[in-house]
């Protein structure tokens, strides 16, 4: 995958807000790693907030949902990973910004 293709899938994923934070999961560090193979399948390795997140399916079938909307794009697999585990560290500075976190 090309660093074009793969800012465009970055971009695209940063329309996916987390409704219970208000800030788009890339901003927020819980997207791992994308890739996209040559039949235009891409994959997603990503975390959630907590492994309890009643967010979660909305989250992924936004993702989906923003990926499919690439051309590139014919299939979404998404791989929930919960190692390592997700922490305020992982934010951007917008998002540390924006949520008051230092």
């Amino acid at each position: 995958m090309d660093k074009a293709m793969e800012e465009s899938i970055y971009g695209a994923l940063e329309n996916v807000i987390d409704p219970e934070l208000g800030i788009d999961i890339v901003n927020l560090g819980l997207v791992y790693g994308v890739n996209l193979d040559d039949e235009g399948n891409a994959g997603v390795e990503m975390t959630l907030t907590s492994m309890g997140c009643p967010m979660g399916p909305q989250i992924m079938g936004q993702v989906e949902h923003v990926l499919l909307e690439l051309p590139e794009i014919k299939d979404v697999q998404i791989a929930i990973v919960w190692n390592p585990p997700w922490d305020k560290e992982k934010m951007s500075r917008y998002a540390k910004i924006a949520l008051g976190v230092s």
